[in-house]
């Protein structure tokens, strides 16, 4: 006779229903070992997209089968990252991705943000600007809107402040010149690396962005304060106003 069945939970996600000891049947039990083991041995570079999120959901639903969950994650969002960044209304509405689920996806988003950031807090960022780009990237590709960000800068070019200057839509954000500058004189500030997000995932910049950029150059240059560049970041890749010699 068989020691478990299947039945559907609240989530709509198929259930294993564990064995009288409160454990989840073996075959489980061995398949998430095997991927644990995998991982330790190979890191994330061994894996599919969806089997590291399968390690992440393990944590969240104990004893369950996390694979389908995990596979439709993935379908809907895309990949591993946009997963991660998805916004909560987002990811419940997939069927099986309740409360824990989102608060788990939510830590590891937030844990992922915080070690790129440690990466580039109070150092040279001109010379260490790949991992300054992965930070603007784990922050800010993923989104569905528009975000402006300003990287503080000291007299070393050290990164003393990361600050959102504004949200916007899909395709547009206010910014306003005045306030870039007068935050970055409160701060001591000596120069400025503007970046934001094109969700639409066209990394070229509009005259608008265009127009919007040079009024802070302009703005920023007559208070002596200097703007290195403007990064617009895409999902898969980022444009410097620099290299296109638009600063």
């Amino acid at each position: 006779m068989s020691h478990f069945a299947e039945a559907p939970d609240h989530d709509d996600v198929q259930r294993v229903v564990p064995l009288p000891n409160g454990r989840p049947p073996s075959y489980l039990a061995d398949h998430r070992k095997r991927l644990r083991e995998r991982f330790n041995a190979g890191g994330a570079a061994a894996m599919p997209d969806y089997e590291l999120l399968e390690l992440v959901l393990f944590r969240a639903i104990p004893r369950q089968d996390v694979k389908p969950l995990a596979r439709e994650l993935i379908d809907t969002f895309g990949d591993f990252k946009c997963v991660l960044s998805a916004q909560p209304t987002q990811l419940t509405r997939v069927k099986g991705c309740g409360p824990a689920v989102v608060t788990e996806l939510k830590i590891v988003e937030a844990a992922a943000h915080s070690l790129a950031r440690a990466k580039v807090m109070q150092r040279h960022v001109i010379s260490n600007w790949d991992s300054a780009l992965d930070y603007c990237h784990t922050g800010m590709a993923h989104r569905d809107t528009e975000q402006f960000r300003i990287l503080f800068l000291d007299t070393k070019s050290a990164l003393i402040a990361d600050e959102e200057q504004g949200k916007g839509t899909v395709n547009h954000v206010p910014v306003y010149p005045c306030e870039v500058v007068k935050r970055a004189l409160e701060l001591n500030a000596t120069s400025i690396i503007l970046v934001h997000n094109h969700p639409s995932g066209d990394p070229i910049p509009s005259d608008a962005d265009i127009n919007m950029t040079r009024q802070i150059y302009d703005t920023a240059q007559a208070l002596a304060i200097t703007v290195h560049d403007h990064i617009i970041i895409e999902k898969s890749c980022e444009t410097s106003f620099r290299a296109l010699g638009l600063l």
